[in-house]
């Protein structure tokens, strides 16, 4: 039989010898977060709106634009105070539509493929043959009459990024054809001289110091002939890419564009496996043809991005504050079911949990839903950089990203150890499955970053704000993999874990309001190295 909140709470506080400490943790708030979270949570009722209703969450996408608002009205919705803060823009927008693609000819078959962000799709359904893409200036001047109206296959494997289609890329690609050029040059000769040498005897050769020359490999670069090809009339490239298939976006060029500058045809991340089977056809010189109908749309810009944060104000220090946070923006080639739903979602239901439990914490409780941290922590960086609130007033900011496991504990600086233990005793069995402790950090503090990197914490970090977050494991063997779901076409809604993700906003939830209701912010001492 499960003892009550209550009597758990005035145990851990006798058996610490402080009864004050039980007495002041018996608060009814936490209590109900605690009740309501465990019988009605909505975490994954706000991720299936998110992932599945809205959608991929591209900055610069009227999905984006679509989950800003939605989320400021649901903080309302909850009494929150809302600020919906414009964070930057970008040049042009983007809107991913359906894709499609099939093999007319052989065997046949439905193409698995994506495209990244901010690249072009086709001009309505387009059909053409198959050609390999050329690596001399010879081998292009030997199929250049085909070009037009062909899907070329290119080489290299899928990252995630389009092809540079700039003029420095193109710099870059001329380069190197005329160090191919060179080399192709040399081993013309060098195959002369070599055919020579096969009518001499192994004795005529070493009598005369004569021996084979080198044959050079050619240097390579994806695209060699990206440029003189899109002169040509090709329909698009095409890149063989590991399952399930990573698409990013085009963050070489998405700051220069404009409807006059948008990349000039379709950059197609295929399937490894397809890609070698049409691979294997072109050079049987086998006849078929492939067909694309990819709806990659544009806005006109300047488009702005905003961060929202929903704000419960402090009663007593307005100007102090507990933040917790995740980011928005998800790639649209899946629908950021974890990366980063799997953040957003527990922060907007602890904001939830401890408004509807009518909590007055003694200072500001944050809750911040980040826009472009895929782009490069945009939206963080700019609340930092931008001066919101006073950096040296913030307890504590919690950063959720990368995972769904859920939190079983979390490991202090010993300055935050005796603090951190009353404000998570709540948790230690709130629920059998996930018990939690409060753990002191061992070893040397480590040196404060001085780089971004990672996530949204990365610019409170560099600045010195605490940005512990809890130890998150996977108790019950889900089986979840990160690099399967990581910026790739998995990332949906089903790959979340429910009963994680709704823990994670008690624990979330339990912890800000606990850290907002003590006397003082957490100490920064032993937090880094001096």
């Amino acid at each position: 039989m499960k003892r009550t909140l209550s009597s758990l709470l005035l145990s851990v506080g006798l058996l610490l010898g402080n009864t004050q400490y039980a007495a002041a943790q018996t608060d009814p708030v936490v209590e109900q977060i605690i009740e309501a979270g465990q019988a009605d949570n909505r975490t994954m009722e706000y991720l299936d709106v998110l992932s599945n209703r809205i959608g991929g969450r591209l900055i610069g996408s009227n999905a984006y634009d679509n989950a800003v608002d939605w989320c400021a009205y649901m903080f309302g919705q909850w009494g929150l105070e809302v600020w919906k803060q414009e964070a930057g823009e970008v040049p042009v927008g983007f809107n991913r539509g359906p894709w499609s693609g099939r093999m007319l000819g052989g065997d046949g078959m439905i193409l698995h493929f994506a495209t990244p962000s901010y690249t072009v799709g086709t001009k309505g359904v387009q059909r053409g043959h198959v050609l390999k893409e050329p690596v001399t200036q010879a081998e292009f001047e030997r199929i250049k009459g085909k070009l037009k109206g062909a899907w070329v296959l290119i080489g290299g494997k899928n990252e995630g990024y389009p092809i540079d289609w700039t003029e420095k890329g193109d710099s870059i690609r001329n380069e190197i054809i005329s160090r191919n050029a060179e080399i192709e040059r040399q081993n013309r000769e060098a195959m002369i001289h070599n055919r020579s040498l096969r009518d001499m005897s192994e004795k005529d050769r070493k009598k005369k110091g004569l021996s084979e020359k080198e044959i050079r490999p050619y240097e390579y670069e994806p695209g060699l002939f990206y440029r003189q090809m899109v002169e040509a009339g090709i329909l698009g490239i095409i890149q063989a890419s590991e399952v399930p298939i990573r698409a990013l976006y085009d963050r070489k060029n998405l700051d220069k564009m404009s409807f006059g500058t948008l990349p000039p045809v379709p950059d197609i991340k295929l399937d490894d496996q397809q890609y070698a089977i049409i691979e294997k056809m072109v050079e049987r010189r086998e006849y078929f043809q492939l067909e694309f109908d990819i709806r990659n749309h544009f806005r006109m810009g300047p488009v702005k991005y905003h961060n929202v944060i929903g704000v419960i104000r402090g009663t007593e220090y307005p100007d102090e504050y507990v933040i917790a946070g995740g980011h928005l923006d998800a790639y649209d080639v899946a629908t950021g079911g974890v990366d980063c739903g799997s953040g957003v979602t527990p922060v907007m239901e602890a904001a939830r949990l401890i408004a509807e439990a009518g909590g007055k914490p003694k200072r500001s409780i944050l809750f911040c839903l980040w826009a472009g941290e895929e782009f490069g922590l945009l939206g963080s960086r700019y609340f930092v950089e931008s001066g919101t609130v006073d950096l040296e007033k913030i307890s504590n900011y919690f950063n959720r990203d990368y995972t769904p496991f859920v939190p079983m504990g979390i490991t202090v600086p010993e300055a935050m150890y005796e603090d951190m233990c009353a404000v998570c005793a709540p948790l230690k069995d709130a629920d059998p499955d996930f018990p939690f402790t409060v753990e002191k950090r061992q070893g040397a503090p480590r040196p404060k970053p001085a780089k971004a990197g990672g996530s949204d914490h990365a610019y409170f970090a560099i600045n010195g704000v605490p940005t512990i977050g809890f130890n998150l494991k996977d108790p019950k063997g889900y089986d979840f993999s990160y690099g399967e779901i990581w910026h790739t076409e998995r990332d949906t809604y089903n790959k979340s874990i429910p009963e994680y993700q709704e823990h994670t906003a008690i624990c979330t939830a339990v912890v800000l309001y606990g850290l907002a209701n003590l006397d003082h912010i957490l100490s920064r001492e032993g937090l880094y190295a001096e």
